[in-house]
């Protein structure tokens, strides 16, 4: 009996840390509260404001912790490296909403410097209990959107 209740107990923990790994525990309930977080996202991006950023996306993301915090150092850290070259930014266009059925959403915005622009995107997966953020990614690749 004692060895069941020991292994009931570490199995009972495991999925407690697991579960706390992943930083998402909230969902978006309709396409308009995403189109609403995009737009506060890269108002965020705008400010060079990046761990608020990362802040407001990661209940809605289920990235795990460890990744979330890489993925938010590298993010300031390559910002840090454009700053001078790219120049303050001013400003933002949203510039292509795409969708797959009912079920995903990417959402792609540009934000504009003094000397180039940055582009954003942000894709959202539709899961059983609502809306996710499913990815995020920027890059200077904006002359893409030409296409």
């Amino acid at each position: 009996m004692y060895q069941i209740m020991k292994h009931l107990l570490i199995i009972t923990l495991l999925c407690f840390i697991s579960f706390n790994l992943f930083a998402q525990n909230k969902v978006l309930k309709d396409v308009a509260e995403t189109q609403e977080m995009s737009k506060k996202i890269v108002q965020l991006f705008k400010e060079d404001k990046i761990s608020k950023l990362f802040s407001e996306m990661k209940p809605y993301w289920p990235m795990p912790q460890n990744e979330m915090d890489v993925t938010e150092q590298k993010t300031i850290s390559q910002l840090n490296l454009i700053k001078d070259r790219f120049g303050k930014a001013f400003g933002y266009t949203k510039v292509k909403n795409e969708v797959i059925g009912d079920f995903a959403i990417r959402e792609t915005y540009i934000v504009q410097y003094e000397n180039s622009a940055i582009r954003v995107i942000l894709t959202y997966y539709k899961n059983e209990s609502g809306w996710i953020i499913n990815a995020f990614k920027w890059d200077d690749s904006f002359p893409l959107e030409f296409r």
